[in-house]
């Protein structure tokens, strides 16, 4: 069965005294990123010392997070975070495809196949998995 989500981590080093711009920023990129279409999951997390940052990000698909990237969240917004932070880590989960390779790869993005874990011995994540392998014709989301 095809993997259907892909999942992304992008690490952040906030740079001093900018925590409320960078917040700021980020509240609209999760504004953006609520309203495309294969979102699933974008999730910001601070340590507790408010000078790190993860975002972990969920897509649909490979072709969904590469529309991600392509967009204006990533196209106009993550310029505007990174001139108040360094981006430090990008990690990739799943088969996200040639074309998210080579767009995160120049960043320094570390890529990861998916080889097990506990979502094939679950009856309901099985259900979800089929109806999303169905639900995709060529590519194309039914019923959007």
């Amino acid at each position: 069965m095809p993997e259907c989500e892909v999942h992304l981590m992008v690490e952040f080093s906030i740079d001093e005294g900018k925590l409320e711009t960078f917040q700021e920023i980020a509240k609209e990129m999760i504004a953006g990123s609520r309203r495309e279409r294969g979102t699933l999951g974008y999730e910001w997390y601070l340590r507790s010392d408010r000078k790190l940052c993860r975002v972990l990000e969920t897509y649909a698909s490979g072709e969904d997070m590469l529309a991600h990237l392509n967009g204006p969240v990533t196209q106009q917004l993550i310029p505007k975070l990174i001139a108040h932070s360094m981006l430090d880590r990008i990690e990739v989960y799943g088969d996200v495809g040639p074309k998210v390779k080579e767009a995160l790869g120049q960043f320094g993005a570390q890529f990861f196949e998916r080889w097990g874990g506990l979502t094939e011995d679950r009856p309901a994540a099985q259900i979800a998995w089929s109806a999303c392998s169905e639900a995709r014709v060529g590519g194309i989301e039914q019923g959007s």
